[in-house]
This record gives structure tokens, sequence and C-alpha cells, in this order.
């Protein structure tokens, strides 16, 4: 992984064998970032997706592996408590046979196959927080 940071925004290219969500939360915490959005795309070897079920109040989680072009992945980092943790969706597209497929919802977690470019801007002039829901048990931003 590296990054740079121009004017205030980290552009991040995370490697082969390295897991994007993990690195964008390392680049946040090194730089002190406490709350930010991010977008990107590039190549996967693994993601795990996830699907919130509101009757059951929790996530089903599916995988999927092989060359997964991640076509777009979008989100937050924020602050809850002491520690940082992230909210984003991602779209993949991949081949089974002559077929294109696709794959998309929450993101959990995705391995890169060879490359990812994330542009990951920090929200300036505050900290965007999360606050729990408890009708849909998931979280909100919060700006308290």
């Amino acid at each position: 992984m590296d990054n740079r940071n121009y004017d205030g925004i980290f552009y991040v290219r995370v490697d082969k064998g390295e897991e994007i969500i993990e690195k964008l939360l390392g680049v946040c915490r090194k730089e002190g970032i406490r709350s930010a959005t991010f977008s990107g795309i590039g190549g996967c070897s693994k993601a795990e997706i996830q699907t919130f079920i509101p009757e059951k109040g929790s996530f089903e989680t599916e995988t999927v592996e092989g060359m997964l072009e991640l076509v777009c992945i979008t989100g937050n980092v924020f602050e809850d408590g002491e520690d940082l943790y992230h909210h984003a969706h991602a779209l993949f597209s991949y081949k089974v046979g002559k077929e294109h497929k696709t794959a998309a919802g929450h993101l959990k977690s995705a391995t890169v196959l060879y490359t990812a470019e994330i542009e990951l801007r920090p929200v300036t002039g505050g900290t965007i927080k999360r606050k729990h829901d408890s009708e849909t048990g998931t979280g909100f931003w919060s700006f308290e």
C-alpha cells in the first residue's frame, strides 16, 4: 500500500493481497482522520458482501472469489467511541463461463488481486460520529 496527500485529499493504492478496508482505516489512524468519505475502483480476488435483513436485525454474508472487477466502492469512515469504523458499499463484476455476473451490497472486506485505487476525503471542520438506531438495529450519522 502507498498513499499521497494532495491538498488534503488522500490517494491510496492498495496492493495485491492486501485488504482494502483495513488499509483505509490504517491510513485514517496514522493521519489522525476521524471521519471521511471514500470511493474507488480496482481488481479483487475475494470479497465479503453483506445484505441487512431487517426482520432478523442482522446481516447475511456472501463470499465471492475469483477475478472480481471492483467496478465501484463508496463509503465512509466514522468515529464511534475511541475507534474508527466503516460503512461501505461495493459493486463487483465477474464471469462464470461466458456469462457476466455482478455482486453488490454492503462491503465487509475485499482482498486485492492486482490493485485498488481509492480517493479518501477527510471531513473538514468537524467530525461525523455514529449513533445506533434501536428500531432498525443499524447505525446512522450523528452530527452532535
